[in-house]
C-alpha cells in the first residue's frame, strides 16, 4: 500500500492560499493565451475577447455541472457555494461544453477552426490537472489489492491511483494530436480528434475511477459515450471535405 503527503498548498501569501490545482489552470489559460498569438490565429483585440469569454464559459460550465453532479439541489441551499471552489466540483464536461458556447459567441463559424489549435494547449493542460487531483487526494480510484494501490485520505482501503491513470491518457492523447498537428489536416479535424480521443480515454479510465454507475457505467462515461459518437460521426464527415491545412 502506498501512500502521499504532499500540502495542496503550493505556497501562501498573507491569507490567500496557492494551490497546485488553480495554479494549473491559471498556467493552462496563459498558455492557450500565448499559442494562440504566436500562431496568429485571431487579432490582438480578438484575442482577447476570445480568451475572456472562453475562460468564463469553461468556469461557469465546469462550476455549475461539477456542483449538480454531486448534489443537484446545493445551490438552492446556499447559492454562495457556487464560489468556494476548495469545496471541489470542477467538471471537464461542463467547462467543454461551457467554453464552447462562450467561444461560439466571438467565433460564430470559426469555432472548429480556432478549436484546432485551442486543443493542443489545454489537453497539454488537461495532464497537470489530473496531477494536481492526485496531490489534493479527489477523485480517488475503486478499492483493489494490486501493488501500486494508494491510501488516499478520506477514502477507506486501498485505491487504484485513477488520477494518475487518467494523467496517462491525457499525455498519450496530447502526444497523438501534437502528432497530427504537424501533418496536413482538414479543418475542424484536431478538434473533433481531441473529442473522440478524449471521449475514449475517459470512458475506459473511468472504469477505475470510484462513481455511481447507471446501467453499469458513471455518469461520465455516458457523457464520454455521447463525445466519441460525436467525434467519430464529424471525423467521419470531414473525410468528404477538401479543406486541408497544411
Amino acid at each position: 500500500m502506498l501512500s502521499i503527503n504532499i500540502d495542496p498548498v503550493l505556497f501562501k501569501i498573507g491569507f490567500l492560499e496557492i494551490r497546485y490545482y488553480g495554479l494549473v489552470y491559471v498556467l493552462g489559460i496563459l498558455l492557450t493565451y500565448y499559442y494562440l498569438k504566436r500562431k496568429k490565429v485571431l487579432d490582438e483585440n480578438e484575442l482577447d475577447r476570445f480568451m475572456l469569454y472562453l475562460s468564463a464559459g469553461m468556469f461557469l460550465g465546469a462550476r455549475l455541472l461539477g456542483i449538480i453532479s454531486q448534489d443537484f439541489f446545493i445551490l438552492f441551499k446556499d447559492p454562495l457555494e457556487f464560489f468556494m471552489i476548495w469545496h471541489g466540483g470542477m467538471s471537464f464536461f461542463g467547462g467543454f461544453l461551457g467554453g464552447l458556447i462562450g467561444s461560439y459567441l466571438v467565433l460564430r463559424k470559426r469555432i472548429f477552426h480556432v478549436g484546432d489549435y485551442v486543443v493542443l494547449p489545454v489537453s497539454f493542460t488537461l495532464i497537470f490537472g489530473r496531477l494536481a487531483n492526485f496531490i489534493n487526494q479527489e477523485l480517488v480510484g475503486t478499492l483493489t489489492d494490486v501493488s501500486w494501490c494508494f491510501n488516499f485520505s478520506g477514502a477507506a482501503g486501498c485505491r487504484h491511483p485513477y488520477q494518475l491513470y487518467s494523467a496517462f491518457g491525457q499525455l498519450v492523447l496530447f502526444l497523438f494530436l501534437f502528432w497530427l498537428s504537424k501533418k496536413n489536416y482538414r479543418r475542424g479535424e484536431l478538434f473533433f480528434s481531441f473529442v473522440l480521443g478524449y471521449g475514449a480515454m475517459r470512458f475506459a479510465t473511468d472504469f477505475f475511477r470510484e462513481n455511481p454507475r447507471v446501467f453499469g457505467l458513471t455518469g461520465w462515461q455516458w457523457f464520454s459515450v455521447l463525445f466519441f459518437t460525436v467525434g467519430i460521426f464529424y471525423l467521419r464527415k470531414m473525410k468528404k471535405v477538401k479543406d486541408i491545412i497544411d
